[in-house]
């Protein structure tokens, strides 16, 4: 599949102002393969490690590297040794998975971007939005870079079904103008399968492999329980139920008349005191996006944002189909 991220990162590797690079998103939106995908087809080669822990309170075997040192290049030299590969400046792309299971990986970041900028690291990480926005004591403050990934876009979906001619069309466009019905039946077709399979990378490679719905429901689904696992695992005990009622929320949410979202639909009775901080987990964790309503009343825009009414909006369309449980037909 073709992602549009790739060429984001090929800017990131030739600024010359490039710092080491956290990619950011959902769980399943594709980082780690973006990242795979872009060390294999830019660089001479690449070194992939991940740091995550192999159960709870047990870190991986690497994370000892960056912990008994602060200098970048002998962690480097320690890690071409474990894993036996080279790492050269410019010509290896060292990505680092699940660095937010490691604290001191995030620190030395810092480290590489001052003191050893001509290696290049990029990071990522499973609910990293969430760690980040929890744990800042050790974070490498204005010493990295941002990358946000989402699930794939119509563009990258038509592309993915072999219609990249009509994605050139679209992009062509420049005006609103009336278009032919020969693009406009066919994209309208595409668009309605977009809608069904949505744009998890997965569900897409299903979708495009048998052209079997029932197969994708079947993805989206455990994309789904996933989801709810990852309440309870990250989220605490705590948190649990408050995650699930506001995720679970979300079609009934969207199919109200209401201009704004309802706390009360969460659960009977229920203030925004009590959901604020499940709510902002679930936007760290890239799962859902807080839309806020504007008067448009002049620029810039977000000084006219109504910050008590907005609108939660899930982060992909097929996986908002399935929680509503709507047939794809």
């Amino acid at each position: 599949m073709q992602r549009d991220i790739i060429a984001k990162l090929n800017a990131w590797k030739a600024s010359e102002y490039r710092k080491p690079l956290i990619l950011k998103g959902a769980r399943q939106v594709g980082k780690t393969w973006a990242l795979k995908e872009f060390g294999r087809t830019s660089y001479r080669n690449f070194v992939y490690l991940t740091l995550e822990e192999p159960s709870p309170g047990v870190q991986s075997e690497y994370a000892q590297f960056f912990e008994g040192t602060r200098d970048p290049r002998r962690i480097i030299s320690n890690l071409s040794l474990a894993l036996g590969q080279p790492i050269d400046p410019g010509e290896t792309l060292l990505i680092i998975d699940e660095i937010q299971d490691c604290p001191s990986a995030v620190g030395a970041l810092k480290y590489f971007c001052d003191e050893a900028p001509e290696y290049h690291v990029a990071c990522a990480g499973s609910l990293l939005g969430v760690r980040l926005s929890r744990e800042t004591s050790a974070f490498p403050v204005g010493k990295v870079e941002f990358m946000e990934m989402h699930p794939m876009s119509f563009s990258e979906f038509l592309k993915a079904e072999g219609a990249a001619n009509y994605d050139e069309y679209l992009g062509g466009l420049d005006q609103i103008e009336t278009v032919p019905d020969f693009f406009h039946i066919r994209l309208v077709e595409h668009l309605r399968r977009y809608f069904a399979c949505g744009g998890m990378p997965e569900a897409l490679g299903r979708w495009v492999e048998t052209g079997d719905i029932v197969q994708v429901d079947k993805v989206l689904s455990d994309l789904l329980d996933s989801y709810e696992r990852d309440f309870a695992k990250h989220g605490g005990h705590a948190q649990f139920a408050k995650l699930s009622q506001i995720w679970n929320s979300i079609p009934t949410q969207l199919a109200r008349e209401n201009k704004k979202f309802v706390w009360g639909a969460v659960r009977e009775g229920a203030r925004a005191r009590e959901y604020e901080d499940a709510l902002e987990w679930l936007a760290d964790a890239g799962l859902i996006t807080a839309v806020r309503l504007n008067a448009a009343g002049g620029v810039p825009l977000s000084a006219y944002d109504d910050l008590k009414a907005f609108k939660v909006y899930c982060l992909d369309v097929g996986l908002l189909r399935r929680m509503a449980r709507l047939d794809a037909s």
